[in-house]
């Protein structure tokens, strides 16, 4: 099977989380110097703007070229959810954080468990009808389009912080709403599931 270049970026997405990653590990490391950690982040920084541009490029070109394929329907929110949720656990946790801008422990608890309750929904519903119910809705846009802005925020706060008075407060706003969005996603995720089970277990549909 010919992978079409939409299914080409993602996978490109998803490798692209090794080094990342690996990066943002290194930008406490005591072992090497205040120069070397400030262009790790850097280049953590420039992956995850590749990242986020290639979310939005294999859509467009999925939609655009008519090569939507089951494949890169599955694997388009597989790679957004390794993206966010790895890099919301390191910039919260102690080896990986922005030093001065740690993302708040409660923030990260509700945008990994959005991600863990899908996918435990997502198992749920396969299981019971035999079929991969998977329909994106416009909060879910919304919330990974606020994780990803939120994120860069952070990667970019000690360079913003001192050009622009109360940086902190943006980052706040980011955070909450972040998670917020996030919150209501996974609600209106747990309607559609639950009502696509029941339409299938209604008498007279056919399993």
């Amino acid at each position: 099977m010919k992978l079409s270049w939409a299914t080409r970026l993602t996978i490109m997405r998803i490798l692209l989380v090794v080094p990342f990653i690996s990066c943002l590990l290194m930008t406490n490391d005591p072992d090497l110097g205040q120069v070397a950690r400030a262009y790790l982040r850097y280049a953590a920084m420039a992956m995850f703007v590749a990242m986020a541009v290639s979310d939005g490029l294999d859509g467009y070109l999925a939609r655009s070229k008519r090569q939507v394929t089951r494949l890169g329907t599955f694997l388009d929110p597989v790679a957004d959810k390794l993206l966010i949720d790895s890099a919301c656990v390191l910039l919260a946790s102690r080896h990986g954080q922005v030093p001065g801008f740690p993302v708040p422990g409660t923030v990260v608890v509700l945008i990994v468990a959005k991600d863990v309750l899908l996918t435990i929904g997502f198992a749920i519903v396969y299981l019971v009808s035999g079929r991969a119910f998977i329909e994106p809705v416009w909060i879910g846009k919304v919330a990974t389009a606020l994780q990803l802005v939120m994120v860069a925020a952070v990667l970019v706060a000690p360079e913003l912080s001192g050009l622009i008075p109360g940086w902190i407060w943006v980052l706040r706003t980011l955070w909450w709403s972040a998670a917020g969005a996030a919150v209501l996603a996974t609600l209106v995720y747990i309607r559609n599931g639950s009502r696509f089970l029941e339409a299938y277990e209604a008498p007279g549909t056919s399993n």
